[in-house]
């Protein structure tokens, strides 16, 4: 039975897109063992209309339930039972924050919880995972997980996740690790807030070179022995990682990437274009150079849902416009009929990331044993 709070298409508050979106989030993350989709519903009954305050107070306490059985099975030896409860707690803290203010004490203290989680999962795993810090800018560094490839043997093939400026590394630990570890690849999760708290998202947008981040992570990667230096690859999670795209440009060590392309922002300067009956594009106010607008060192690939913001024959008509003859670009669409149709891909992320991953995977070459 579908709970009372919730309509047929399952969106949990029409009048709260964040948080529907945020629910529907969760019951995908259950694919990858980042939620019980038991748990969902369970948290969909309980959660009281018109207070908005029960959407924090019913996750935090699931986490809690979660963490909790994480640490009573760790001190029994249940390695593998504690990292499902801690990753389920990590996602469950992650969605206790999200709609509380960036300056919520309440949300930083969940946030906090959260990253405790990711360590916990971190050490508990075989080979164990890191927390490793990457200096940036001036008075910032990143901060990031390292995850070693499952069966690491020397140098291995490795995968840079970074999300939009503003969203946190956790949620890469449930949806992009797994498929990571099942080709033989180590993974670089990391985010632009490193150990700042929400609200320096503002600061963060100031700046005019979040893509200088990017050559700062491949500085570190350098230097480590058990990264196959010529087989890094980035994949940027979501359309407001367009800075990815741009990092791309000026990042020749990369060897493969999944971002946005430029695409948005070309789509914006042949809007502002079209509205000011501009003829010469180059004149629009658009900062920095589309990636498809210049000539990539490495494969890129675009992933959209037909029913995403930008819509599909529009991408298909910006790639085949702008592609030069030098770059490799693939744009693959994902229609309704497979799901994963959605803006990001928010209805089945498994799906695009099979596909993400399995192209990676033809880029970067075979990472040895498998599991």
């Amino acid at each position: 039975m579908i709970p009372a709070c919730l309509s047929d298409d399952f969106t949990l508050c029409p009048e709260r897109e964040d948080i529907s979106a945020e629910f529907t989030r969760l019951l995908t993350a259950a694919q990858e063992g980042g939620a019980t989709i038991a748990e969902c519903l369970m948290i969909a009954r309980q959660l009281k209309r018109g207070d908005e305050q029960s959407w924090h107070r019913e996750w935090k306490k699931l986490a809690q339930a979660n963490r909790h059985r994480a640490e009573a099975a760790f001190a029994e030896g249940h390695l593998v039972t504690a990292q499902r409860n801690w990753l389920r707690a990590m996602n469950y803290y992650g969605a206790a924050a999200m709609p509380l203010d960036p300056v919520d004490e309440r949300r930083w203290v969940a946030v906090l919880a959260m990253q405790e989680c990711a360590r916990r999962y971190l050490s508990s795993r075989g080979p164990t995972g890191e927390v490793v810090t990457i200096p940036w800018v001036e008075g910032h560094a990143l901060q990031g997980y390292f995850l070693p490839a499952p069966w690491a043997n020397g140098r291995s093939p490795t995968v840079i996740c970074v999300g939009e400026p503003g969203h946190r590394k956790e949620e890469f630990l449930v949806k992009l690790a797994p498929h990571a570890r099942e080709r033989g690849f180590a993974m670089l999760a990391i985010d632009l807030l490193g150990e700042e708290r929400d609200d320096y998202i503002d600061i963060l947008l100031q700046r005019r070179d979040l893509e200088s981040s990017i050559g700062s992570v491949m500085n570190y990667l350098e230097l480590r022995s058990d990264v196959d230096f010529d087989r890094v690859a980035i994949v940027a999670d979501g359309w407001g990682s367009s800075f990815v795209a741009r990092a791309v440009l000026q990042e020749p060590r990369l060897a493969a990437a999944v971002c946005d392309g430029g695409l948005w922002d070309l789509h914006e300067r042949s809007f502002f274009a079209s509205r000011f009956a501009m003829s010469d594009l180059s004149i629009v106010p658009v900062p920095h150079a589309p990636l498809m607008a210049s000539s990539a060192e490495c494969p890129v690939l675009i992933t959209i849902g037909e029913d995403g913001w930008l819509k599909a024959d529009r991408a298909q008509q910006i790639v085949q416009k702008s592609r030069l003859g030098s770059s490799d670009i693939v744009l693959k669409v994902f229609t309704a009929e497979e799901t994963g149709a959605a803006q990001a891909h928010a209805d089945n992320p498994s799906l695009a990331n099979e596909y993400i991953f399995d192209w990676l995977e033809s880029r970067l070459g075979a990472a040895g044993r498998r599991i």
